[in-house]
């Protein structure tokens, strides 16, 4: 549901409750007071007929009988029904109005017995006029008392009544007025409401297309037009717009940043070819000499023999080096440009086996030591053989090359859905503010710069492994006391037969 939706209803629904409260307080108002006056005017007039027939029943008692009757000027009253009933004689004397109409007024047998002990009280009830149609009369109940045999007994009802269908009709009228009233005012009221929520809530609807607009093309130039006043949503649209200059400026730099470090990792694997292929074709030619003048004084002394034979060794060294860094840096670019490696079902035990034995072969000082690999029987992995031999050579070999003296440990684990490959060393470890740093690309550790050789490349590709993998690694270190990387990966385990 839209805030302009919510905004209306809220608004709506407020107006529609008071209109319902005044509607009501107002119709009651009013049905009461004319009501109430309706009813003092009956009662007042019910009052002063029974005064007189009380003064007429005062003098004309006789014995046991009583007479009682209407006065002629009470015949005549064109405002009032009035009707009295003799409770003694069970007669009934009618006003002239009531006679022209030919009308008599109900009087129940529950009527009479609740005068029997109160004085008076009113009733609505509808008499049959003319053809059948029917009148509603306020009917208000006087009992006339007289001693009979020393008690005081009802002797008479005093029936007063008047229409009062003109009354309802116009408390019917106020009523459906009231009410048509309050729905067109509700719903013009949320007409408007839904306009100038419409109005005051369009800039919002520009900050939504725009931002959907730099979403959907990456144009971070678009700003968010807005002329109106510096209001709440003003100064929203101010935000958003510096905001935006502000991620524009960022981006311009990290895409600048980004397309420069491509620039280098391309342009130096490019370079780098040449050379290389430079290196092993002296290589290969000074190889082809140092056969043909084997041997032979003539064509080369020992002392050249010697130097040709160093000059190989510098050239071999070299082109390996650089061979190393190439793949590094081929290794990322393919990385960057989100290149997928092909993977496959790989046993581990035989990978982890071929990789202990050639890191034997590896310059190293420290002693190397493998551990019980019974975790990795069965267990295979989907992913790369290759990179997944690159990736225990990096951590390996940079085990070695920070531990000078000590030893170096690979060990494995496995748990449900996992094996775990462990390699520590008891070398020069790491601060832990290098921590959170080693697998970004050519960081080296203070500690180590200058002391040992390397590109910074070789724990930033082998986290882009662990990522293809689906893995994980956790470092553990500790400075002068050594190095533990323990590397996670999503095995299956096959059911041995």
């Amino acid at each position: 549901m839209s805030v302009r939706l919510r905004l209306t209803l809220w608004y709506s629904g407020i107006l529609a409750l008071t209109m319902l409260f005044f509607g009501i307080v107002l119709y009651f108002f009013l049905n009461y007071f004319l009501y109430d006056q309706i009813r003092q005017d009956l009662m007042d007039n019910a009052e002063s007929t029974s005064s007189r027939i009380q003064k007429s029943f005062a003098l004309s008692q006789k014995g046991l009988v009583v007479d009682l009757e209407l006065e002629s000027r009470d015949f005549y009253s064109t405002n009032t029904f009035l009707q009295l009933y003799n409770v003694t004689l069970k007669s009934l004397s009618r006003s002239a109005n009531l006679q022209r109409y030919d009308v008599t007024i109900p009087l129940t047998k529950e009527a009479i017995d609740k005068l029997q002990t109160t004085d008076g009280f009113f009733e609505k009830t509808t008499v049959a006029q003319g053809q059948g149609q029917g009148q509603n009369l306020l009917v208000y109940h006087k009992g006339i008392y007289g001693q009979q045999n020393g008690e005081q007994k009802l002797i008479g009802i005093l029936q007063a009544a008047v229409p009062i269908g003109n009354y309802e009709k116009t408390s019917v009228t106020l009523r459906y007025t009231l009410e048509i009233w309050a729905l067109l005012t509700i719903i013009v009221a949320a007409s408007l409401g839904w306009f100038l929520a419409r109005k005051a809530l369009r800039p919002i609807e520009r900050v939504i297309d725009a931002a959907n607009q730099i979403g959907s093309s990456d144009d971070l130039e678009k700003r968010i037009l807005y002329d109106g006043p510096r209001d709440e949503i003003g100064r929203l649209t101010d935000t958003i717009n510096g905001m935006l200059s502000r991620i524009q400026v960022t981006y311009m730099e990290l895409d600048e940043a980004y397309r420069a470090q491509r620039r280098f990792v391309s342009d130096a694997s490019h370079e780098l070819r040449t050379p290389l292929t430079t290196i092993r074709g002296n290589v290969d030619l000074l190889e082809k000499m140092w056969k043909m003048t084997s041997g032979s004084t003539e064509l080369a002394t020992p002392d050249q023999m010697e130097l040709s034979l160093e000059a190989m060794h510098d050239i071999a060294g070299e082109a390996q080096r650089m061979s190393r860094l190439v793949n590094d840096l081929l290794a990322l670019a393919r990385a960057d440009a989100g290149i997928q490696m092909e993977k496959k079902q790989v046993e581990m035990l035989p990978l982890v086996q071929e990789v202990a034995r050639r890191a034997q072969l590896l310059d190293h000082t420290a002693e190397w030591r493998l551990g019980d690999l019974t975790a990795l029987e069965q267990a295979t992995v989907l992913g790369n053989r290759d990179y997944l031999q690159q990736l225990l050579f990096i951590f390996i070999e940079n085990a070695f090359k920070y531990t000078p003296v000590g030893s170096v440990t690979l060990e494995t684990l496995r748990t449900d859905t996992f094996i775990g490959i462990r390699i520590s060393d008891t070398g020069i470890g790491m601060d832990k503010e290098d921590v959170p740093h080693i697998f970004d690309r050519f960081y080296r550790a203070d500690l180590s710069r200058g002391l040992t050789t390397g590109t910074g490349l070789g724990l930033s590709i082998a986290k882009w492994i662990i990522d293809e993998h689906d893995g994980s690694v956790e470092v553990t270190t500790r400075k002068d006391e050594g190095s533990t990387f323990m590397i996670w990966l999503p095995a299956n385990f096959l059911m041995s037969v």
